[in-house]
């Protein structure tokens, strides 16, 4: 079984940017957007940092960016500054005259890494050999180009936290059974609230024979859940939940369903970053918040409403490491270079795997 995980070298950033202030990278970067202009489009996923953030032209989670990276035509250099999944599903989904740009090509996601298409296909294979041809392969966007190509194939979809249980309603509509990957925690809430029993779950571990299970529980699951999670939302606990409501009575708590099952159950409402905002944004003046994601976008939200108290559950810094590599030296380089008509850092996903994750992603767009 294999063990390799997905690795992409960033080169170092010429000794010139290190020497920047961070006024004069501002300005490096707001100048070379503006010689740019319509040729140029910046996606900006929620939890950067606001330094990368007031730079964006859109901003969203995975599935508002890579809906709007499909629509959007005219640019010829699309920069995400994300990850390394949302890149590759922005290049997928462009025209073929678009360019996708990473701004730091080592911003990855330990989630992702966490499923790789060698132990996925022999997962595959041992459900098929044990259930049939009953199973329907659902990734969260949160994986690799090949892993969406693999679902492609396999009469799958890819899904967000925004349309997870529309994507699971579509797959038991097609099969009895459902492969949910890499999180299990996103797979396990949605699944609870539809329905779906715990007796009728089970977790594979690629680490063990039949990913840890009986042939008799593969037999009764509706939905198997690969054993990963997001390392910033196993953060927060019940405990954090407990001490806010003690310490603010009409606390209204809602939290990402990337975290734990207990934590989902005892908060008032889940949701994905967009859900999150929308809520935030809705709730009545003087409203009491506690959030449970990556710390950028609360802090945010509470900038953006300041006549509401919103802070995070978890009082420790909760960041997305990550996300955190796209630091605004890497935006003003790749820019620079964009202006000089050089293209650094390019993300391109190779045609014959392009091809079915473009399929898997087109399910996903569909989903609503």
């Amino acid at each position: 079984m294999s063990r390799a995980m997905p690795t992409h070298f960033q080169q170092p950033l010429p000794d010139a940017y290190d020497n920047l202030s961070k006024e004069e990278i501002a300005a490096r970067t707001a100048s070379a957007k503006q010689a740019l202009g319509d040729r140029l489009l910046i996606l900006g996923h929620h939890y950067q940092r606001d330094d990368i953030i007031r730079f964006a032209d859109l901003v969203g989670d995975s599935f508002k960016l890579a809906k709007l990276a499909s629509e959007k035509k005219e640019a010829e250099y699309i920069v995400f500054c994300g990850v390394h999944f949302m890149a590759e599903s922005a290049d997928i989904l462009s025209r073929p005259h678009q360019v996708v740009i990473l701004p730091n090509l080592a911003a990855g996601c330990s989630m992702a890494d966490m499923a790789v298409i060698e132990d996925v296909e022999a997962c595959w294979r041992a459900l098929q050999e044990n259930v049939g041809d009953s199973v329907v392969p659902i990734t969260y966007i949160n994986s690799d180009a090949e892993l969406k190509a693999f679902v492609g194939r396999s009469g799958g979809t890819v899904c967000t936290s925004s349309n997870a249980p529309a994507a699971l309603r579509w797959a038991w509509g097609q099969k009895p059974r459902v492969l949910f990957f890499p999180d299990e925690h996103l797979g396990r809430n949605c699944s609870l609230r539809m329905g779906v029993g715990e007796d009728e779950m089970i977790v594979w571990d690629p680490l063990e024979p039949l990913g840890g299970n009986s042939h008799e529980s593969v037999g009764r699951a509706r939905i198997i859940l690969w054993k990963g999670y997001c390392s910033v939302h196993m953060r927060f606990t019940t405990q954090q939940i407990e001490q806010a409501r003690k310490r603010y009575p009409e606390v209204f708590v809602i939290v990402h369903p990337e975290c734990r099952r207990e934590v989902v159950d005892m908060a008032d409402a889940f949701g994905s970053t967009e859900q999150i905002a929308k809520t935030v944004r809705e709730a009545p003046s003087g409203s009491v918040i506690a959030v449970g994601t990556e710390i950028n976008l609360v802090h945010r939200l509470a900038a953006q409403h300041p006549d509401k108290k919103i802070f995070c559950l978890n009082e420790m810094v909760c960041l997305c490491s990550t996300m955190y590599r796209i630091h605004p030296r890497y935006l003003a380089w790749v820019l620079d270079n964009l202006v000089e008509d050089r293209v650094v850092n390019r993300v391109q996903v190779p045609p014959a795997a392009a091809k079915w994750a473009r399929v898997a992603l087109d399910r996903m767009l569909s989903l609503v």
